[in-house]
């Protein structure tokens, strides 16, 4: 079913590592696909695979793969030209745009990525405080530089205590210095947070403020406001880092939705509907040290026209608000459905989440609280699971996370959910 994806990747590996240009697009089963197109909630394979996509792109594709406002804003950006190292319309009214929707969002840059949108907020926070630490929590992911990747996946037997978590390095070849100024907390867990502010010597806390990254986990009741508060208490600076729930959760992301407001917030995915676009914005007096502070800030291809083209499209199609209603709709009834096919089965499982992101796991019907509780989940089976759908026509991602978009209609619903109850009847 899969063997032109897997001659592709096999040949592409003699050019590039692993046949692939990310390592997180690596390890799927039964093979890392080779995509021809998309079209609205499908993907076309290699080998001509019609695929009910969830994965939308890792999250950004929250309109479908092929929304015809976004392609033809593009198409005539392009006539215009492509880069021009200098200021254009559509840029200002990209930053208009997002300024309107966002509530921390008193100024924006937009930048090339949602990990280069967090190399500038740490910048920004240790530049406005003269602080060097920066807080971030465990489970928690926010790029792959050096400086910031810490404790993002941590295996429990190196992770420590659960509520002292040890500081563990990500990657081989990771300079180790840089975790010097990094500390990591559990998260949700307010009372830390405090404890540790009240020393004040933290430039900045970075969090998502839905962890989502390794599940799909809301914040406890009260407990970002309690952060905000302890954050202007300690004048540490407060950055959220929605690059997956910028957009997504809400027109104006999890801070909308939840009604708290950092003082940075950095975007990327949804912002542009799949176009290497990020953002970092935030308060006027933080985001103006770029400009009167010597924070140093730059980048090619920061605000290029056709991604800005993209943003524009993207957010006036968001901001009418019928894309959210239709995910919302669509998305729980995809979560009832795969619990009750689960249920009926006498399948432990959690399905837990946000419409436009939500997580399913296996062995436990437990809320998933905290990202050690990922862990204890019985990965291996979910694994076999999303491989049999794949089998059947379904894509889902094998970390648990399920996007939904726009165009996951209800005929789309329940031909999912057909495939779900054949993969799991072993047919």
């Amino acid at each position: 079913m899969f063997e032109n994806s897997k001659r592709k990747m096999a040949e592409a590996g003699r050019f590039m590592p692993g046949g692939a240009s990310s390592n997180f697009r690596l390890g799927m089963q039964p093979t890392p696909l080779v995509i021809e197109r998309g079209e609205g909630p499908y993907l076309i394979d290699a080998d001509g695979n019609r695929l009910i996509d969830y994965y939308l792109g890792m999250g950004p594709m929250i309109l479908g793969h092929s929304p015809p406002a976004v392609i033809e804003a593009v198409r005539r950006q392009l006539e215009k030209g492509i880069l021009f190292a200098g200021q254009t319309e559509v840029e200002f009214e990209a930053a208009q745009l997002f300024c309107s929707i966002v509530p921390c969002a008193e100024r924006v840059r937009f930048t090339g990525s949602g990990s280069e949108s967090v190399q500038a907020a740490v910048r920004l926070a240790r530049a406005a405080t003269g602080r060097s630490v920066i807080l971030k929590f465990e489970g928690h992911y926010h790029g792959w530089l050096d400086n910031i990747l810490w404790s993002t996946a941590p295996p429990l037997d190196c992770a420590g205590p659960a509520g002292r978590p040890s500081k563990v390095i990500g990657s081989a070849g990771q300079d180790p210095r840089t975790g010097e100024t990094i500390e990591v907390l559990g998260w949700n867990d307010l009372e830390a947070v405090r404890a540790r502010l009240a020393q004040g010597d933290v430039a900045g806390l970075i969090m998502e403020p839905a962890m989502c990254n390794s599940s799909a986990i809301a914040p406890r009741p009260s407990y970002l406001e309690g952060v905000r508060q302890a954050c202007t208490k300690a004048a540490t600076v407060l950055i959220f880092d929605e690059v997956i729930t910028g957009f997504r959760l809400a027109a104006g992301g999890a801070q909308a939705l939840f009604g708290v407001t950092p003082d940075l917030a950095v975007f990327g995915k949804a912002l542009a509907n799949g176009f290497p676009v990020g953002a970092i914005a935030g308060r006027a007096d933080l985001m103006d040290l770029f400009v009167t502070g010597g924070v140093m800030h730059g980048g090619t291809y920061n605000s290029h026209p056709v991604g800005m083209a993209a943003t524009v499209a993207t957010l006036n199609e968001l901001k009418k608000g019928e894309v959210y209603r239709r995910i919302a709709r669509s998305g729980r009834r995809l979560m009832d459905g795969l619990t009750g096919l689960l249920a009926e089965r006498q399948i432990a499982a959690r399905c837990q989440g946000f419409p436009g992101i939500f997580h399913l796991s296996l062995g436990s019907t437990e809320p998933v609280e905290t990202y050690r509780d990922v862990l204890t989940r019985d990965r291996a089976a979910y694994g076999r699971l999303t491989a049999a759908m794949v089998e059947h026509g379904v894509r889902a991602l094998e970390r648990g996370a399920w996007f939904l978009s726009g165009e996951h209609d209800d005929a789309v619903i329940d031909r999912t959910l057909e495939i779900a109850e054949a993969a799991l009847a072993g047919r």
